[in-house]
């Protein structure tokens, strides 16, 4: 029986890896390894584990696939699950996120994509409506696309209240609704864009990855293009959290799943020069919510490295202490079991790692 599950979605297709009491990991044949799989989620809140996974197939174009069953068996709906309206004059290039709704609402499920659309599912993420009050906002057709393409690629539900969300999108910013997505409003106070003629715009930034908090909801961290920021007040504003990193351009961020003040990194030297900073293999953690930050490295490669880490290749279980998980573009794959003091080998030579999620179970 597995206590921890890990899904690791690549460039050509989904790695599942499951760990027994004994913490020995075991690693199953790949799925859909013609795929390219942009987006995991492991939806925990009712009953058996449900494993959603946004798949990307050169020929059949982009679907969304679920099991019940830890991956011996997979459902794809009859029809596209995520479809623009024909008003919309899109169509789908890729679902980058999906995330489950609040607790309180165990059939819901959230998708973003690209185009930077967000979409709501009510039946377990079997099938997705588009929201349109984000769609038909009057900022959008302002919004350009990101080095990556134009994806809404964050979804957070606010655990105290699930019409409260705060969503992502490269390179539209920050946007919240309190309303269950009836009204949205920009949330990008005191995040930089320096590659705009305005450095602080209303909207527009080039959010890489938000995460929220795991005691205090109302705290934020938010990595940039160029940028390390927190928010304390659900994202009303911002301010800079950078001393101790030695680049504050990268792509992940994530929280520890239990204890306040604690978030990871995963720093690159540039934007144009996008391998890990100093070209050393190294994770960033903060303690004291950004004030500083401190590398960890131990079982960690020691000569110079060359893979980075994309926005969702780094993730955290839900243990205390939490397990840790980050891929790279190499195809390697590293585990902690201890908060990040110590890493280790999981896999290497995998394809081109796009997405990793975990839950203990």
């Amino acid at each position: 029986m597995a206590d921890t599950v890990l899904a690791v979605g690549t460039r050509k297709g989904l790695f599942l890896f499951t760990r027994g009491p004994d913490g020995g990991w075991s690693r199953a044949d790949p799925h859909f390894a013609d795929q390219a799989i942009y987006a995991v989620a492991i939806d925990t809140r009712s009953g058996a584990p449900r494993l959603l996974v946004g798949g990307d197939s050169a020929h059949w174009g982009p679907s969304v696939f679920h099991s019940d069953d830890l991956g011996a068996s997979w459902q794809e709906p009859g029809r596209p699950a995520v479809r623009f309206p024909e008003d919309t004059g899109q169509s789908l290039e890729r679902v980058w996120q999906l995330a489950p709704g609040g607790a309180d609402e165990p059939d819901v499920v959230y998708a973003g994509t690209e185009p930077g659309a967000l979409w709501r599912s009510t039946d377990r993420g079997e099938s997705f409506t588009l929201v349109r009050p984000l769609w038909d906002h009057p900022t959008r057709e302002q919004w350009v696309p990101g080095g990556g393409g134009l994806g809404l690629h964050t979804v957070l539900v606010d655990p105290r209240d699930s019409r409260r969300l705060t969503v992502a999108v490269s390179t539209g910013g920050v946007y919240r609704s309190d309303d269950g997505g009836a009204s949205w409003a920009p949330s990008n106070s005191g995040v930089s864009a320096v590659f705009l003629p305005d450095p602080a715009p209303e909207f527009g930034q080039c959010v890489h990855k938000v995460a929220r908090d795991a005691v205090d909801p109302d705290r934020l961290f938010l990595q940039n293009h160029w940028g390390v920021f927190r928010s304390d007040d659900a994202g009303t504003s911002w301010r800079a959290v950078e001393t101790g990193l030695p680049s504050t351009f990268g792509f992940p961020v994530v929280t520890h799943p239990t204890r306040g003040d604690t978030a990871y990194l995963f720093p690159l030297n540039a934007d144009s020069d996008r391998v890990p900073a100093g070209r050393r293999c190294r994770v960033y953690r903060t303690q004291d919510a950004g004030a500083s930050w401190e590398p960890l490295d131990r079982g960690l490669p020691e000569e110079p490295h060359h893979g980075p880490v994309l926005r969702d290749a780094m993730c955290a279980d839900g243990g205390d202490p939490a397990g840790l998980y980050f891929g790279n573009r190499n195809g390697e794959l590293y585990a902690s079991a201890d908060d990040g003091e110590s890493w280790r080998l999981l896999a290497s030579h995998l394809p081109d790692v796009l997405c990793v999620r975990a839950a203990t179970l």
